[in-house]
């Protein structure tokens, strides 16, 4: 229990929680522009088969 209080009410608990809610927004992102982009090439690959 003390660890999330210190967690939620110190300054360096605070930065740890935006420091991983950051990271895995950035996952998040990579992992969208990644899967867009791959299946974007995918598409033009199969066009210039044709």
């Amino acid at each position: 229990m003390k660890l999330l209080i210190d967690l939620f009410s110190t300054d360096y608990g605070l930065m740890s929680i935006a420091g991983i809610t950051f990271m895995l927004g950035m996952m998040v992102f990579f992992v969208r522009y990644f899967l867009r982009h791959v299946s974007e090439e995918k598409q033009a690959e199969e066009l210039d088969k044709k």
